[in-house]
C-alpha cells in the first residue's frame, strides 16, 4: 500500500505502453514531484488484467493511465475504475475520436499500430546503409546477406536500383562487370535465384558515358566510351550472366521504378522469398 501519499501511476496498454508512460512523465513534470514512480502494465489483453491490476492500483491509491485502444477492454476499464473509485485519465480516446470525426473515418482498434510503423521504417533505414555499403562491389561478403544481387557493366543503373529497391526495404548488392577483374567468387556461392542480370543498347550506352566523361571533363574519345570497349564489356557481362545462370533485364529504355518492377516481377514468378522477415524456402 502507498504508506507515504507518494504519487503512484500504473501505465496500462494493450501495446507497449511507452506513450501513455511519456504523457504521464510529461504531465508530471508540471510540479514539484520528486517522489513519484511510474509501473507499466503493457500488452493487456484480458478483462482479468484489468481487474486484477485495478486491484493493486486501488490498494497503492495509483492514478491509472491507459492507452487502450481495444474498445471492449478500454470501457471495461473504465467502468472498473470508476466503480473502484480510482482516478484515470484516458489518453487516446479523446483523439481517436477527434480525428475520426474530421476524417470520417473509423479508426482500427488495432494495439501496437505505431510500433509496427516505426519497425517498418527501420527495416528500410537498414535495407539502405546496407545498399550504400555493399554498393558497387564494395565488400563482396554482403552478396551473401542480400535479398538482390545485381549484376552488369558501368552505367546500368545499378546504383539507383539497388537505392530504389532498398526503399522498398530490400537489401541490395551490386556487382560491376569488367574484363579486367574476376567477379568475386561469392558470386558463385550464392543462390543464383537472387541474382538479376542488367544489360543496355550499346549505342544507348555510348551516349550515356559520353555525357559521363563531360560532366567529369574528361575527353569524349576516352576509351570507356568507345564503341570497342562497350561491345567488349556487354559480352564479357553476358558471357558471366550465362555462367550463374541468371534473368537478364534490358534497362537502356526503361526507368528505375520500371526495371525495379520487372525485377519484383520475376522474383514472384519463380517464388523465391526474401530474407526481410519471410523465410526464403
Amino acid at each position: 500500500m502507498n504508506q507515504n501519499n507518494n504519487l503512484v501511476i500504473y501505465i496500462l496498454s494493450d501495446s507497449i505502453g511507452e506513450t501513455g508512460e511519456q504523457v504521464a512523465k510529461a504531465g508530471i513534470s508540471q510540479f514539484s514531484v520528486e517522489d513519484y514512480e511510474i509501473r507499466r502494465f503493457p500488452f493487456i489483453t484480458e478483462k482479468q488484467q484489468i481487474q486484477e491490476v485495478l486491484w493493486e492500483a486501488k490498494q497503492e491509491k495509483a492514478v491509472i493511465v491507459f492507452t487502450m485502444v481495444v474498445e471492449d477492454l478500454k470501457n471495461f476499464l473504465v467502468e472498473e475504475a470508476e466503480k473502484n473509485g480510482i482516478p484515470y485519465v484516458d489518453i487516446m480516446t479523446p483523439l481517436v475520436n477527434t480525428l475520426g470525426g474530421v476524417l470520417s473515418n473509423n479508426p482500427r482498434r488495432e494495439p501496437g499500430l505505431i510500433r509496427r510503423l516505426d519497425e517498418k521504417y527501420f527495416k528500410k533505414v537498414e535495407a539502405i546503409e546496407f545498399a550504400v555499403k555493399y554498393d558497387d562491389g564494395k565488400d563482396p561478403r554482403g552478396l551473401k546477406k542480400a535479398d538482390i544481387i545485381l549484376v552488369g557493366i558501368s552505367r546500368t543503373s545499378k546504383t539507383p536500383l539497388s537505392m530504389y529497391l532498398a526503399h522498398k526495404n530490400l537489401k541490395v548488392a551490386n556487382v560491376p562487370l569488367v574484363p579486367e577483374v574476376n567477379p568475386p567468387k561469392e558470386l558463385y556461392e550464392v543462390n543464383p535465384k537472387k541474382i538479376i542480370g542488367l544489360t543496355t543498347n550499346p549505342l544507348k550506352l555510348i551516349e550515356i558515358r559520353q555525357e559521363r566523361l563531360k560532366a567529369l571533363g574528361l575527353k569524349h574519345e576516352a576509351n570507356y566510351a568507345s564503341m570497342e570497349r562497350i561491345l567488349a564489356e556487354l559480352d564479357y557481362a553476358e558471357a558471366i550472366m550465362k555462367r550463374v545462370n541468371c534473368p537478364v533485364i534490358d534497362v537502356s529504355t526503361k526507368a528505375v521504378e520500371e526495371s525495379a518492377s520487372i525485377i519484383l516481377e520475376i522474383f514472384r514468378e519463380i517464388g523465391y522469398k526474401f530474407n526481410n522477415g519471410i523465410s526464403k524456402y
